[in-house]
């Protein structure tokens, strides 16, 4: 999946995206599982 593509499934801007991507931001709690929820995973996964 594109950057693009998780950004708008999520709601955030791609820009967004890239950042948790390359840990320039943290995410919110709340981040967390709309990713989790959108990628079909738990939380505890996209923190290891």
């Amino acid at each position: 999946m594109t950057q693009v593509a998780l950004a708008k499934r999520v709601g955030v801007h791609q820009v967004t995206i890239a950042r948790l991507e390359t840990g320039e931001r943290r995410p919110s709690m709340d981040l967390l599982q709309r990713l989790a929820k959108t990628l079909k995973t738990k939380v505890s996964e996209l923190l290891d």
